[in-house]
């Protein structure tokens, strides 16, 4: 599985929701773990392998030592903090670009893991970035869209 690279206009558009957790979709999201551990990346968008789909998943040993599923289906971030963290990010769709990103430092997301049921969660730290990283890729956002002029 091929990660998708700056300016294919799929990173740019606000994806699809998952009408049904399907056997194809098990397969995508198994590709998209192993492309993501290739890569080296700690979470990857089903459009950064050219999906439109609201589907991410992020790093296993980061989802275990935050006792949260690594897989993510049809995310919604209910709640941002007004407590702004700022940290350097990189894309694995935009290889050699590091930038200081403003995030929220606690979110509250929901969505569906892999089995179809509903999780509610609350991040902070290191989960809380990755989760809004990931979520804007669903939205068609990418860092470059986070740098402040």
């Amino acid at each position: 599985m091929e990660i998708v690279k700056q300016p294919n206009p799929i990173l740019s558009k606000k994806l699809e929701l998952v009408k049904k957790i399907t056997p194809e979709i098990k397969e995508l999201v198994s590709g998209m773990k192993k492309a993501m551990i290739e890569s080296r990346g700690i979470g990857l968008a089903a459009n950064q392998v050219g999906r439109d789909l609201q589907i991410f998943v992020i790093d296993e040993k980061l989802a275990e030592e935050n006792n949260v599923p690594d897989i993510y289906i049809n995310p919604e971030i209910t709640e941002y903090s007004k407590e702004l963290g700022e940290m350097e990010e990189g894309c694995l769709s935009m290889p050699d670009y590091w930038r200081q990103i403003k995030r929220s430092k606690k979110i509250k997301i929901k969505a569906l893991d892999i089995n179809g049921k509903k999780v509610k969660i609350k991040a902070r730290g290191l989960l809380a970035r990755v989760f809004q990283h990931e979520y804007d890729h669903l939205q068609g956002a990418l860092i470059e869209d986070r740098v402040e002029k």
